[in-house]
């Protein structure tokens, strides 16, 4: 087999001094941050889509990127030579992880049986390429809004046969996930939504959703799969309302249809930044109630109202979203996946490298930074100041059930409090994060 990046090698880490663009500055795997290997704290991995099937199309142009694979010709042959180009590229990289959606692995068959012999076949022939270079899978998923039978949704469908053929589409999706040793599969509605409530009944929508991720956690036990479930939030485009549209509106969603204990979430910056909200913000509210299970890591262009899946760039925002991951303790099964692409400009396989290296990079100096301020603890100490009070007699009463309103009016009335506002100090807080950059 002839290599598809011949004018690259392994991509070595060289350090902060390094002028070199195909060599790391702050990515050193086996770097010991708070106990635990660079590698593991970060556990990256590959958007197999992104990567190996990016065409450069966007809403006003079309195809621009180039690939062998990407070629007209066989599916079934493309797709293996798509492979194999996957894990020289995996290999060269040194990444650990990759992910996937059933319709990046294998190409669609006539039906819904020769699909899933396609997606059959192609992981017998990817689970080879793992064993030979020991890179894994973090996740699976199912591709459940490319179709035109998925113009109404997948799970969301007012047709019933759509609906089952979604399911019959992820049960191959799942058990694949399961067969190639994968630690998580991520449920993402691309077109689980609505453009207008003119032709939708919401809540026999939300139902069906409902029922659907019972169906997938079912087979889960069923089949033995041990690996966490995930939704991936998303708020808007294509569709003017996504149900699953933040952290806050799945939990809902979970605790409604009793999931809450079987189900984490995937937070994605570009959607977060889509839904009003900071990146760290999600990531803070899904570990505020336990479930934070992986990420995808890209960034969006503020003066574009659009999911762009940009390479992250910035230490400093990575550094305050991993600074919530690792106050919860880490990440599990989850990973830092690189659900991004390289703009339709960049025509050469190389900047697949260089776009990878540089997003490894400010995510591990994110980690550096974020590792800091966990160390340093003056943030943490900040704040366990500002709400002292809470740990005293008023805190507890308030919370042990022994203060009612009336017992707290009394307090106030009869012991003649005027509260006076305090700082806080948010200007010396950001100082003190620019700082740690």
């Amino acid at each position: 087999m002839e290599p598809f990046f011949t004018n690259v090698g392994p991509i070595p880490f060289e350090g902060p001094d390094s002028n070199n663009p195909m060599a790391f500055r702050w990515y050193d795997r086996d770097r010991v941050v708070l106990g635990k290997r660079m590698e593991d704290h970060l556990r990256f991995a590959i958007a197999y889509w992104h990567t190996l099937c990016t065409t450069g199309v966007d809403p006003f142009g079309g195809q621009t990127i180039l690939r062998p694979w990407l070629d007209a010709g066989d599916p079934m042959a493309l797709a293996e030579v798509k492979l194999d180009a996957a894990f020289e590229f995996f290999e060269k990289l040194g990444v650990p992880f990759f992910c996937f959606h059933d319709r990046d692995l294998a190409p669609e068959g006539a039906s819904l049986k020769e699909s899933n012999a396609n997606l059959e076949a192609m992981a017998d022939k990817a689970l080879a390429r793992m064993e030979q270079t020991g890179v894994k899978l973090l996740w699976g998923t199912a591709n459940l809004f490319g179709s035109r039978r998925f113009m109404a949704g997948a799970a969301t469908n007012p047709d019933p046969e759509v609906f089952a053929y979604a399911a019959g589409q992820v049960k191959a999706a799942l058990d694949t996930t399961h067969r190639m040793g994968g630690v998580n599969y991520v449920l993402w509605g691309g077109r689980e939504g609505y453009e207008t409530l003119l032709n939708t009944d919401m809540k026999r929508e939300l139902n069906q959703l409902g029922r659907f991720l019972d169906l997938v956690v079912e087979h889960k036990h069923r089949i033995g799969f041990t690996g966490t479930i995930l939704i991936e939030p998303k708020p808007k485009e294509p569709t003017k309302h996504q149900y699953d549209f933040d952290a806050a509106a799945v939990h809902a969603f979970l605790h409604k249809y009793g999931l809450v204990d079987e189900v984490k979430l995937n937070i994605e910056v570009n959607h977060a930044t889509l839904a009003g909200h900071t990146f760290e913000h999600e990531l803070a509210y899904a570990a505020a109630n336990g479930i934070l299970g992986s990420v995808d890591v890209n960034r969006g262009d503020l003066l574009l109202g659009w999911d762009t899946d940009q390479f992250p760039n910035s230490p400093q925002e990575v550094a305050l979203a991993i600074y919530e991951i690792l106050r919860m303790g880490g990440l599990d099964t989850g990973g830092f996946n690189f659900d991004a692409k390289i703009r339709r400009q960049s025509l050469d396989p190389e900047d697949l490298f260089h776009a990878h290296i540089g997003g490894m990079d400010t995510c591990a100096r994110g980690l550096l930074v974020a590792a800091a301020m966990i160390e340093d603890g003056k943030l943490q100490a900040a704040v366990d100041e500002r709400y002292a009070g809470w740990n005293g007699d008023l805190g507890r009463r308030v919370f042990d059930g022994s203060a009612s309103l009336a017992d707290l009016s009394d307090h106030v009335v009869e012991g003649g409090i005027e509260p006076q506002p305090r700082s806080g100090r948010q200007e010396a807080l950001e100082n003190l994060v620019a700082r740690y950059i």
